[in-house]
């Protein structure tokens, strides 16, 4: 059955349709329906005890208990739930007065009036003498953790907007604050809304408390500006701002801030940190970074970031199927007390361009390689203000082929040429050029078998390469000093990480891996090796572990549970099993635990800059302490100067209305610039207003059950 449409044109509205237990349609064209009342009418529906239309207006005459909803919304979580005693509507349902309600925004806050005014087809809904609250409210304990009360409440279905008339806050029904003037908040649905962001208290040992309250202002749908003031005690004077816009082919965000503190007397500090990125014509992409500081210690007093080095410049990259093109300019800024930026590279230029080749008349697969690169020290001393260009083109080819036996066999050669420009360094020519050609077989045996549902997979490798030994002191290296060696690159041609150092002479690498599958879901794998020589390396160090006639032995591992835990070791050590160095990082995801840990020891090398052993073991762990309750614990240890770098320690606790997180963190490390912190935190954020992030762990909800 559908409702009359009163004296108004069939056209002006749909109808409407009622399933109830009885209807009875009287003279006048009253409609009585009664019982199980449930109406649609378009996308609303009313749920009632009964309903009375009057035949001439179309008015509804409601009494409860009354649900009215849009149950076919596009974002169930978005939907706004009316639920009252008794009510007065018109026609399509919008507009009207409802007593004892209780408005429900996107199930999360909920507004409870002894009187509810919609008008405006249902776009603003008036309530009076409310109490809004996102907590669950239990009978017999009427006092929910925090609410607002407040003589009216407006709530703005379009603009997304609640304004509160006096609004007074307490805390388990006693009152905490109160604002003699009008307040506006955003309501669950709203993302992005300008207006104040939660504040965060914070102590620190060299600010003392402080307060950041920041202020985050749209500016259009595809930018906005977020300022925050930090005030401190007297102790710091500062303001820190976030501005980010979108545009259609790219992004950018810049963070900066400009303190007045007691730690520096009567020097102005900040920093600023811009990055973009946008796509170019022909599938290139631009990439634009700013990063200054007027002190290390500035960034880590006011906890923007760990890092001593900074980058500022210009990049563009384009990647296809078989080319790939990356370029930047730009420069260095070190905050390192021990790296004057008057003798290290600072201003630095790079080009690559690969392109990837099938040559048809000997077969395989090439890669050509051209670059340049050059950097400029500041200073114009000797030797000190170095300063190097280069050149560079190189020809790698492989070919490979299954012989009998399952044996796969390969054929390498390669070619790589370099011109240097060296100034600023009597102990170098002005123009150096380097040809360096190579080749080499490589034979893999890849074996597989099954048994009982396990694979076993294992491969032997052996690959034996030659290059013609050239001079080491030709050429300063400059980009080749930090050595890697590990399961990637124990069958590579080269282990020197940049241009200017290139492994030489007779060589073989020698290894195997083996890899088990259960069909219990998990996995164990291992790989061994070592490289063997005709002659000493040249450009290894003797007691490096790539020095020498051979090479140490690496060992790697790795697990795989397959629910969340992985384990990984590599070892280094040589044949009186004396480790050289060692690396442990252990993973382990649950929903209850969240485990990131690492273990690294390294013996010490003059030619790469370390006078002692390097022994520290790093750990992130975050774990449900209890149902709403996240706890997180970070530290970094140092064995070998035998104490902490840094320890930190943050409680988060959330449940429906409300989240409050804490955090205390220490940093131990101090010198002439940098001191020794400890900081404290703590933020909270009420529910119900604006989009609310999800964070790990379970949340906390309130149960009414005796």
């Amino acid at each position: 059955m559908t409702l009359p449409g009163g004296t108004a044109p069939a056209t002006a509205t749909a109808p409407a349709t009622v399933l109830a237990d009885a209807v009875q349609l009287q003279g006048d064209g009253t409609l009585v329906a009664s019982g199980g009342v449930v109406v649609w009418h378009q996308g609303a529906r009313l749920v009632a005890s009964s309903v009375r239309v009057d035949g001439a207006s179309g008015d509804l005459t409601i009494a409860g208990p009354i649900h009215l909803s849009r149950p076919g919304a596009a974002d169930p979580d978005a939907e706004a739930v009316l639920i009252a005693d008794s009510a007065q509507l018109d026609r399509e349902l919008q507009d009207g007065i409802i007593l004892g309600a209780r408005l429900v925004l996107a199930r999360e806050l909920q507004l409870a009036s002894d009187r509810v005014t919609r008008r405006e087809g249902g776009r603003i809904t008036e309530l009076g003498n409310v109490v809004a609250s996102a907590c669950h409210v239990c009978a017999g304990d009427d006092n929910p953790l925090w609410e607002i009360r407040a003589r009216r409440i407006t709530h703005d279905a379009q603009t997304r907007l609640i304004t509160f008339e006096r609004p007074q806050f307490r805390a388990l029904g006693v009152p905490l604050a109160y604002a003699p003037f009008t307040v506006t908040a955003p309501d669950p649905t709203v993302d992005r809304r300008s207006g104040f962001l939660r504040p965060e208290f914070r102590t620190t040992s060299g600010l003392g408390f402080g307060v950041k309250l920041p202020y985050f202002r749209t500016l259009g749908d595809h930018a906005d500006i977020t300022l925050t003031p930090y005030l401190s005690l007297d102790r710091t004077r500062t303001l820190e701002t976030r501005y980010r816009q979108a545009f259609a082919s790219g992004a950018t965000e810049w963070n900066a801030a400009i303190s007045r503190d007691d730690l520096q007397p009567g020097s102005t500090r900040g920093y600023v940190f811009g990055a973009g990125r946008f796509l170019l014509p022909r599938d290139y992409r631009l990439s634009l970074q700013l990063q200054a500081a007027s002190d290390r210690a500035y960034l880590l007093d006011y906890g923007i970031t760990d890092a001593d080095r900074l980058w500022s410049g210009v990049s563009i990259e384009r990647v296809r199927r078989d080319k790939l093109f990356w370029g930047r300019v730009g420069n260095y800024e070190s905050l390192r007390e021990d790296e004057p930026n008057s003798t290290s590279p600072a201003q630095v230029a790079d080009a690559i361009w690969m392109r990837r080749l099938t040559p048809d008349l000997i077969g395989g697969e090439a890669v050509l390689e051209w670059s340049v690169h050059a950097h400029r020290r500041p200073s114009n001393a000797n030797r000190v203000g170095r300063d190097v260009a280069r050149g560079s083109v190189g020809l790698d080819w492989r070919r490979s082929k299954i012989l009998p036996g399952g044996v796969v066999a390969a054929g390498l050669a390669g070619l790589d040429a370099d011109l240097y420009r060296i100034a600023q360094d009597d102990r170098f020519d002005p123009v150096v050029g380097r040809v360096d050609p190579l080749a080499g077989v490589e034979l893999r045996w890849p074996l597989a078998g099954q048994s009982g549902g396990t694979t076993h997979m294992v491969e032997p490798v052996i690959q034996v390469l030659y290059s013609p030994r050239g001079r080491d002191d030709d050429i300063p290296n400059e980009d080749s000093r930090l050595i890697e060696f590990d399961e990637g690159n124990l069958f590579s041609d080269n282990r020197f990480p940049g241009w200017d150092a290139r492994e030489t002479g007779l060589r073989a690498n020698i290894g195997a891996t083996w890899t088990r599958f259960d069909p219990a879901g998990w996995s164990l794998g291992l790989t061994g090796g070592r490289v063997l020589r005709a002659r000493d390396a040249d450009g290894f160090a003797p007691d490096s572990p790539l020095g020498g006639r051979s090479s140490d032995w690496l060992i790697s591992a790795n697990y795989d549970s397959g629910t969340g835990l992985a384990v990984a070791n590599r070892a280094l050590f040589d044949d009186d099993l004396a480790v050289s160095r060692n690396e442990l990082r252990v993973g382990w995801l649950r929903p209850d635990l969240q485990v990131s840990a690492g273990y690294i020891w390294i013996d010490r090398d003059e030619d790469e800059g370390r006078d002692t052993d390097a022994s520290e073991l790093s750990a992130d762990i975050g774990w449900q302490i209890a149902r709403g309750w996240w706890g997180r614990a970070e530290t970094r240890y140092d064995f070998a100067a035998d104490r902490a770098q840094r320890a930190a320690l943050r409680v988060a606790y959330r449940n429906e209305c409300i989240t409050v997180e804490s955090g205390l963190s220490r940093r131990f490390s101090s010198s002439d610039l940098l001191r020794a912190e400890t900081s404290l935190d703590l933020s909270l954020r009420l529910g119900g207003f604006g989009a609310q992030p999800d964070g790990p762990g379970t949340v906390a909800r309130r149960s009414c059950m005796r």
